[in-house]
């Protein structure tokens, strides 16, 4: 593996805040959306459920998240919540101008994938959770809020203050989950990339051998050492993500059925509908019906 400084040589770190904010709100739940840039969310107060390719986390107050470009996010505030947050580039790219912050619902970033900022993992093989474990918590919020603080003065000196506090929050992040001496702590594991591959890639086919050949291994070494893993088979895995976007799409927004269908990488709607049946018990129209925008 390269060591940080060739990598770092291939992926400039400069911060490029594109919003930040506080969000302060009354209980809420947004719909699945994938994201083009980072998103670090601190919560100052309440209680925020975050649902990141597929897992849950909860976050409550002095706790911080992470959630990587590619990734499929919902989120929402089971109490009333002060969450400071960024959405920003980490890389730089020359375009990066062109980007913008997802909106719910929206999975399919085909149109945009030369927007795509490159997670830490692809850049450096580096492996970071969704939960941010700070050494010293209180100093990463104050870092936080500085960051927002100075972001929302149009001001160009403090734009140019708040890259500055936001390279000091990256350095707090990266330094977390390095080793001393600087090299990677992803190590060997050949299923590190694998959620965040299926992630990324939600509505495009994706075969066994594929996977297996990205990861190294022969196709039974790989379906072995992922069913241990995660319990499931690569494809029911695959399959329970897309059905668990779709029914989130399915009660947070009006699309059809059909778009649905293709946002979630089924061949068609009757694919769609025949698997979503299979794993609920209701068709996606009576799930629709029987649960309100919302719930």
């Amino acid at each position: 593996m390269a060591d940080l400084e060739e990598l770092l040589e291939k992926n400039p770190i400069v911060p490029y805040i594109r919003e930040s904010d506080f969000a302060v709100r009354k209980p809420w739940r947004s719909a699945a959306r994938r994201l083009l840039d980072y998103l670090f969310i601190g919560v100052r107060e309440g209680v925020l459920q975050v649902e990141a390719d597929g897992r849950e986390y909860r976050f409550e107050s002095g706790q911080f998240c992470l959630i990587q470009p590619g990734s499929v996010v919902v989120l929402e505030g089971v109490t009333d919540t002060i969450t400071p947050f960024a959405h920003f580039d980490m890389f730089y790219r020359p375009d990066r101008a062109d980007s913008f912050p997802t909106k719910p619902g929206q999975l399919d970033l085909t149109p945009y994938g030369h927007l795509l900022q490159p997670s830490l993992l692809e850049a450096f093989g580096l492996s970071v959770p969704v939960r941010i474990e700070a050494a010293q918590p209180a100093k990463l919020m104050d870092t936080l809020i500085m960051t927002v603080e100075r972001w929302q003065q149009r001001d160009p000196i403090m734009q140019l203050r708040a890259c500055l506090s936001m390279h000091e929050l990256i350095v707090t992040i990266l330094e977390a989950y390095l080793h001393s001496g600087g090299s990677m702590r992803a190590g060997r594991d050949p299923l590190k990339w694998i959620v965040a591959h299926f992630s990324a890639n939600l509505s495009e086919p994706l075969s066994l051998e594929a996977m297996a050949k990205r990861a190294n291994l022969s196709v039974s070494r790989f379906s072995v050492l992922f069913k241990s893993r995660y319990a499931v088979t690569p494809h029911r895995y695959l399959l329970n993500m897309r059905l668990e976007h779709a029914k989130e799409l399915l009660g947070n927004t009006d699309l059809s059925q059909e778009q649905i269908a293709q946002y979630c990488g089924f061949s068609d709607v009757h694919h769609f509908s025949k698997a979503f049946r299979g794993t609920y018990g209701l068709t996606p129209g009576e799930w629709r019906k029987g649960f309100p925008q919302g719930s």
